[in-house]
């Protein structure tokens, strides 16, 4: 091996392992002045201004509500814009120009996102700081790395089982929906949850929408015991995030304050982990399937 290939092998490993040791020494801390706070009271509390009786409940329960609604909107048509741009639209300028696009798109910071959605989901159609318009944008946050997922899982399909398909009689549309889409679901799905995990964290589009720091409810419950049975007030209700908690306790002063703030992040990492490993599960289950 030459002088030069050691060097690099040197500095990258030093690199890598300085890496390792911060995230380990933070996760450490993180437990440390986290799990003592952990218990049913926290999950089942609302947020208090005494510290010892602050909980989550308000800030979970709006998190999950805005990813069901991110899910609900970014995932069909991130899916179908990549299996249109990968399978049927025409190779041409216009085509490599929405490509390229969205590829940028997906690196644009998730600030420039939020306000985008403060112009056009609050102020021109009037949704309001709605729990609506936090998975509206939080959904335009991660399509583009949905449908950057979905070509590239796409793109893995050899091109034989298409011609194959083609042989026998299919028409595209079956060959897509019978062959294509089933072979790349393990890459879509993977994206779909990395996106998604990713979308969780954010904080700076939630806070640029208007995201409340403090909220001692809860939004009105989707289903009732009297006609119609089903509600959409909870679209248009205020919210909180997970993230937006943290911060709120972050900057107030006072260590009971600074192990919330710990706790609420071990949870908000518990899930971000959970979904990866569910998305690592999945792709390993679909690709063991898979015998071309």
């Amino acid at each position: 091996m030459r002088l030069g290939d050691k060097i690099f092998n040197i500095v990258g490993f030093a690199a890598t392992l300085v890496g390792l040791i911060v995230l380990v020494v933070l996760f450490a801390d993180l437990i440390t002045r986290g799990v003592p706070r952990l218990s049913w009271d926290f999950f089942t509390h609302f947020p208090s201004r005494h510290a010892e009786r602050a909980g989550i409940l308000s800030a979970w329960v709006g998190t999950c509500l805005v990813m069901f609604v991110t899910a609900c909107a970014a995932i069909p048509f991130g899916v179908a814009a990549g299996i249109y741009l990968e399978e049927y639209a025409p190779k041409n300028w216009l085509t490599k120009v929405i490509e390229m696009n969205v590829t940028n798109l997906a690196a644009v910071p998730s600030i420039v996102y939020g306000l985008l959605a403060l112009g056009l989901f609050v102020y021109t159609l009037d949704l309001g700081r709605s729990v609506l318009t936090a998975g509206l944008t939080l959904g335009l946050l991660v399509m583009p790395v949905i449908i950057v997922a979905t070509r590239e899982a796409i793109r893995t399909i050899p091109t034989g089982i298409r011609e194959a398909a083609y042989a026998l009689g299919s028409t595209k549309w079956e060959v897509t929906r019978q062959h294509v889409v089933p072979y790349s679901m393990g890459g879509i799905i993977t994206g779909v949850i990395i996106g998604l995990a990713r979308a969780v964290g954010e904080t700076a589009p939630v806070v640029t929408i208007g995201a409340l720091t403090f909220i001692a409810f809860l939004p009105y419950p989707p289903l009732g015991t009297e006609a119609p049975y089903v509600s959409f007030q909870w679209l248009l209700d205020p919210f909180t995030v997970l993230p937006i908690q943290i911060f709120n306790w972050v900057s107030r002063p006072g260590e009971d304050f600074a192990a919330n703030a710990a706790a609420a992040a071990l949870v908000l990492m518990v899930l971000t982990l959970g979904m990866n490993a569910i998305a690592l599960y999945f792709r390993y289950r679909i690709r063991k399937r898979l015998q071309w």
